[in-house]
């Protein structure tokens, strides 16, 4: 079965229902400690021969199990209902960007909104966690995606929309620091458990709103097809990590086609004005004093990743 693997300023914890048992493991980076897995299977054989209830999760002060610095990489409009929600029709081209791994953070910690930004969002995604290198030219089956993923994480890939709207670009809008929230928890599986993907669901809510709720049925490319998309021209190494899109359910909406079409015989300027002003009646964009929950889990617990509670601050 999963294991669920947990880091904090002294170390690495194996998860067991509410209690952690720490690792005894040199690594420092995720990367080290995914080729000392032999320590984490060997953590879980002696608490459950032992017995040991080690210590309390909620004791524990959760960071990010993906280290920094490392490859953030995540997938553009890759659920059908975000699509939908972004006004796109038709076949998507599969499209990648890249995030700065300066904007990951932990589970628990502040998402911090600049004083600039106006419009922030959120987007819940799973991402995956590279085992093993992908060189360029790899080619992904389902079959071999646990020669290559080690395991999952809930990230959420906080937008900037106003800086990424007017400047077209999404590097800038979404590499903030905090931006990245990560974890609580790296799910490790075992190669029989990747077959449940497609059974995880993803939640958000804010306020105990809730936003997004889909699993990743609704995905449109899937992670192996991904992977290999990504290795024609993207090499990746363990540790690091790929967001892989988000369902529909965000802040931000396409406006109505009418509307749409207007805003193309517009000046950028006029146009941008026009669009943001209707954009702060939209009560759904993130503000100071919010907290933003996150989980990913299969119905029936086999694979879940924790929860992430994120609360909103301004600059």
């Amino acid at each position: 079965m999963s294991t669920n693997v947990l880091r904090t300023a002294d170390g690495w914890w194996v998860v067991r229902d509410s209690r952690a048992v720490r690792i005894e493991t040199k690594a420092v980076t995720t990367a080290e400690l995914l080729a000392d897995r032999a320590a984490v299977r060997e953590t879980v054989r002696e608490a459950a021969a032992s017995g040991d209830t080690g210590t309390a999760v909620a004791d524990l002060v959760a960071l990010s199990p993906v280290t920094t610095p490392c490859r953030v990489v995540a997938q553009m409009v890759n659920y059908r209902s975000h699509a939908r929600d972004s006004g796109f029709t038709g076949d998507i081209p599969p499209t990648f960007f890249r995030k700065a791994s300066g904007s990951v953070s932990g589970p628990g910690e502040a998402i911090v909104r600049p004083s600039h930004v106006k419009f922030l969002d959120y987007e819940i995604e799973l991402g995956l966690v590279m085992g093993a290198p992908l060189p360029v030219g790899t080619v992904v089956t389902e079959q071999d995606l646990p020669s290559y993923v080690a395991g999952l994480v809930v990230t959420n890939d906080v937008s900037a929309r106003d800086v990424q709207l007017t400047k077209t670009q999404f590097y800038e809008s979404k590499s903030y620091p905090t931006f990245t929230p990560t974890g609580p928890f790296l799910c490790l599986l075992e190669p029989e458990e990747f077959a449940h993907l497609l059974d995880l669901r993803l939640k958000l809510t804010v306020n105990g709103d809730l936003r997004q709720d889909r699993t990743l049925a609704d995905m449109i490319v899937r992670p192996a097809q991904a992977l290999t998309l990504l290795a024609r021209f993207q090499t990746l190494d363990p540790g690091d990590l790929l967001l892989t899109g988000t369902p529909g359910g965000t802040a931000l909406k396409a406006p109505p086609k009418a509307v749409e079409k207007i805003g193309a015989l517009l000046p950028p300027a006029v146009k941008w004005k026009a669009f943001f002003k209707s954009q702060a009646r939209n009560p759904h964009y993130l503000r100071d004093g919010d907290l933003i929950t996150a989980t990913i889990a299969t119905p029936d617990g086999r694979i879940h990743l924790g929860e992430q509670r994120t609360p909103v601050t301004d600059a």
